[in-house]
Formats: C-alpha cells, sequence, structure tokens
C-alpha cells in the first residue's frame, strides 16, 4: 500500500532569516569581535555632526602610518557621516576607529556593547552645540554597557579664531562633576584636526589603551 503525499504537494516555505543588529552578525558587523565573541579592539568615535569626526581619523591614520610625515599637509577633503565608516590603525597592535555619523545618535547605544573605548568629540568652536554635546555626553556616560569603557574627551578646532578656551569648556560642561561620578575613566584633550595640534595625544591614550 502506498503511502499517502502530503496534501497539495506543497512544501512549507522556511522561515525569515532574522535581522541583524547593528555591529552584530555576520561582514563588516563582526570587526572588533576576538574568538570568544568578547569586545576586541574596536574604538567608537562619536560626536554631533560636524564636529571634525572623519578629519580625525584621516589625520590620525597618516600619523599611525609607517612613513607618517612630520608636515601632515592641507587637509583632505571630507564629506559628512551618514552611517557608520570603519578605519584601521597599527598601533602596535590594531585598532579599528568606527565612526558613527552625528544624525545616527538615537541609535549610538546599538554599538555600544562592540567597543573597548570611545572617542567623543565636542566642538570647542560652536557655542550653540554645548547643551546638545552635554546631553549626549551624559547619556553615552551613564550607559551600562560603557560603566567600565575608557572614554576620551576631545575638544576640537582649537585652530579657529572664536575657540573656547580648556578652561571655558570645561566649565560650562562641569567635567569636573562629570569625571567625580563617572563609573568610566575619562580624560580631556584639546586639538585641532586640520593642523594636527593634540593628536599625539590622542594617539598616546589609544596606545595605552590597547596596552591594557
Amino acid at each position: 500500500m502506498k503511502a499517502r503525499g502530503k496534501r497539495g504537494g506543497r512544501k512549507k516555505a522556511p522561515p525569515p532569516p532574522k535581522p541583524l543588529l547593528p555591529g552584530r552578525g555576520g561582514g563588516v558587523g563582526r570587526r572588533g569581535w576576538n574568538g570568544n565573541g568578547m569586545a576586541g579592539s574596536t574604538c567608537l568615535l562619536l560626536g554631533s555632526s560636524g564636529v571634525g569626526k572623519t578629519l580625525l581619523v584621516k589625520r590620525l591614520q597618516k600619523l599611525s602610518s609607517k612613513d607618517g610625515p612630520k608636515d601632515l599637509g592641507e587637509p583632505p577633503a571630507t564629506l559628512p557621516t551618514v552611517g557608520t565608516n570603519l578605519t584601521d590603525l597599527l598601533l602596535g597592535k590594531k585598532i579599528t576607529i568606527r565612526e558613527l555619523g552625528g544624525c545616527m545618535g538615537p541609535i549610538w547605544s546599538s554599538y555600544y556593547s562592540d567597543c573597548c573605548c570611545v572617542l567623543y568629540m565636542i566642538d570647542a568652536a560652536k557655542p550653540t552645540q554645548i547643551s546638545s554635546s552635554c546631553v549626549q555626553l551624559l547619556s553615552l556616560l551613564s550607559a551600562g554597557q560603557l560603566a567600565s569603557v575608557p572614554v576620551l574627551i576631545i575638544f576640537n578646532k582649537i585652530d579657529l579664531p572664536c575657540y573656547m578656551s580648556l578652561v571655558e569648556m570645561k566649565s560650562l560642561f562641569r567635567m569636573q562633576d562629570i569625571v567625580a561620578f563617572a563609573k568610566q575613566p575619562i580624560m580631556v584633550v584639546e586639538t585641532s584636526a586640520r593642523d594636527g595640534t593634540g593628536l599625539a595625544n590622542v594617539l598616546q591614550w589609544l596606545h595605552s589603551i590597547l596596552r591594557g
């Protein structure tokens, strides 16, 4: 007696694949994770639109190259980051800088568990952006995933004549209180991604993170 086939002879369609979360899953999203599934040497670069994140990365990449020039030359052309950019730096060990566009602020937290440190940039020559930058910084520092992740706060664009001094910026941000109450280690530097001022301090900080 022949076995009866399935009604209609149609095969059941397989379930659709689950969507990948930002920074997770296959391909580029797995960069910065080691074989144990733990966060590896990936550094998040965050900040409002127009603070100079892309230029900073290009300058750091040039300075950290084997033939890094003493003179950085004219700043290269950049475009606002809409999504995410990945750039590898060789500082004895490799570290991947994951730059997130300022417009992605609402979903920055999706990437917090994938990093070993954070660079947070602030435009020191744009007073109108201070309040929003401060709110973003406090939100970042209060995130549970970043409770033990080192953070370097970068006051950029000090080459502009209208920039506010480090003393002024620290006062406006009440930086002493922020550092005192934050769970994670915090350092503050001022830079000019345009002329290279202070970039050696950023590289030195990244070196210290890689050394552990």
